[in-house]
């Protein structure tokens, strides 16, 4: 059905579901616009989603909204919508479900996995969670304070034990049997989790960075309030670099996707740009990358719709399944498209047949390689000057700068011929 990397067995596990899957995916904190990092992990979960849906498995997918602002969340709706990222099922967001916290804090303390320590914060007793640090491996005897943390709070228990619930004041705080505060930050998926998925939870997603502590505290949570394994597989996406650094809020290098719409290219072409890449590897994106995207898919977008014009054919079935052996076979989305670029080249293979290939695969890849079906056909940008310096080079008779553009022109998605009254071009 489909195989993937589990995190915490540290093997690839078959995800074979017979009818159904749950599967939660840590959100936006939404105080700001979404960066290319960011938007690489949640396409994880949207490929795991088309793979199983193709192949009859319904998917419910959770995904919380940590909200601060709203103008933010559009933002990051807006940016999905254009990475053509399915919307979960359940998006729910911190400020509304805080009684669902308070809930689960208090079960924990009841069940004597929380503590409250006088007039201070409920902290959550890591000893009491004896397969702590599986995911990671960060074995809990071996753990020392972080370093970013002056002193440890000597009311703790154990130096580990991190916050359920913080007194605090102000206008972002709420009631409990705490007194008012603010939950911990790693109460809040828990607490979504379990509530919108239930207690047998198949994947759970998220970015390499928050395998620790993020989801290890989760574990350790939701697991002490359930009594038993909640999540079957733990997947995680690899870090995003851009020209070399790190895209991440930490960082500075917090790169949007309108930054890449306002160079001129398509969304789709960063759809694409990291379907060339493992979601279990890292990848170095970069201008030169996002533009060699682009003009794959307006070439592309191009062909399916000259091969829209030609007889029907049944679909080329030995590219299709080994694109779909690739797609089942821990998401290798690079040797399916290497699959797709063979089949383009193949001139054995009908034009119908490769019409109906191409868009069945695309309802994976999901790049809409069919916008251009019935359209009258546009260049694309710089192409009309290199027609017309091809034009000049042939009327000069230097065959080698006309056979160069040409290839130019063939990377742009444009087929040129050369005919007794002169160059042609689809």
């Amino acid at each position: 059905m489909l195989r993937i990397y589990d995190t915490r067995t540290r093997q690839v596990e078959e995800i074979a579901p017979t009818r159904a899957l749950r599967m939660y995916a840590c959100g936006p904190t939404v105080h700001r616009r979404a960066h290319l990092g960011d938007l690489r992990t949640y396409l994880l979960s949207d490929l795991i989603r088309r793979v199983l849906e193709t192949r009859r498995v319904r998917v419910q997918v959770c995904q919380n909204i940590t909200d601060v602002d709203h103008l933010a969340e559009s933002a990051f709706r807006a940016d999905g919508a254009a990475l053509n990222l399915r919307p979960p099922e359940h998006t729910p967001r911190a400020a509304e479900t805080i009684d669902l916290m308070v809930e689960l804090i208090a079960k924990l303390v009841e069940r004597g996995h929380a503590y409250q320590v006088p007039d201070g914060p409920v902290f959550f007793d890591v000893r009491t969670f004896p397969s702590y640090g599986e995911i990671s491996g960060n074995r809990l005897d071996d753990l020392k304070p972080a370093h970013h943390i002056d002193a440890v709070d000597p009311r703790k228990r154990c130096h580990a034990d991190w916050a359920l619930w913080k007194p605090a004041e102000g206008e972002l705080t709420w009631d409990s049997p705490w007194g008012r505060g603010v939950p911990g930050r790693h109460v809040e998926c828990s607490a979504m989790s379990l509530h919108f998925l239930g207690d047998r939870i198949d994947l759970h997603i998220g970015g390499i960075d928050l395998r620790f502590p993020h989801h290890e505290d989760e574990r350790a949570q939701s697991d002490s309030a359930a009594g038993h394994e909640v999540v079957r597989h733990w997947v995680h996406g690899e870090n995003l670099l851009f020209d070399g650094r790190r895209t991440a809020e930490s960082t500075g290098d917090v790169m949007p996707l309108s930054d890449v719409t306002e160079a001129g290219l398509d969304p789709l072409a960063v759809r694409l740009a990291f379907l060339e890449h493992r979601y279990r590897h890292q990848l170095d994106l970069t201008w030169d990358t996002l533009r060699a995207a682009d003009r794959t898919l307006r070439r592309w977008r191009s062909r399916v719709a000259e091969w829209s014009e030609s007889p029907s054919a049944p679909m080329a079935a030995g590219y299709v399944e080994r694109a779909e052996s690739a797609f089942a076979d821990d998401l290798d989305t690079p040797a399916a498209l290497r699959v797709l670029r063979e089949l383009e080249r193949d001139e054995s293979v009908a034009p119908g047949a490769k019409f109906e290939s191409f868009l069945h695969l695309d309802q994976v890849l999901a790049l809409d390689l069919s916008t251009e079906i019935g359209k009258a056909p546009v260049l694309p940008g710089g192409a009309s000057e290199l027609l017309e310096r091809r034009a000049r080079a042939r009327e000069a008779q230097d065959w080698a700068a006309a056979d160069r553009l040409r290839d130019e022109l063939d990377e742009l998605g444009v087929k040129v011929a050369d005919t007794p009254e002169g160059q042609t071009w689809t």
